[in-house]
């Protein structure tokens, strides 16, 4: 089963290879590539910690973001309001295709940060 931070379930949507390292790119790539894949359906275990894609990135410290003070705080503050606008329950699963919809139905241009 994937897990995936609150933020991350945007970031999948618009990911276009850049990252913070080449290693964190190869795993975003990886995930991108199954959620953006019509013929798959799986569980998503949604989160507001770190996740599968943070354990490629350069700023991942022993179980919290170390990008700089306050990141932790900052990302999980992001993960907890996504989560919230899609009505998800932090530490539960929904299958990848529900997930989309939620994304396609409730997020719009003017729900992000520019």
């Amino acid at each position: 089963m994937r897990k995936l931070r609150g933020h991350h379930l945007l970031c999948v949507h618009g990911f276009q290879g850049m990252g913070y390292s080449p290693a964190f790119v190869k795993k975003m790539e990886e995930i991108v590539r199954e959620i953006r894949d019509h013929f798959l359906d799986f569980p998503i275990q949604v989160l507001i910690d770190l996740d599968e894609a943070c354990s490629a990135c350069p700023h991942k410290g022993e179980d919290f973001c170390n990008a700089k003070a306050g990141s932790d705080e900052h990302v999980k503050g992001m993960d907890g309001k996504v989560l919230h606008h899609l009505g998800l329950t932090p530490g539960h699963s929904y299958l990848k295709s529900d997930l989309i919809k939620r994304v396609k139905e409730r997020v719009h241009p003017e729900d992000l940060d520019t």
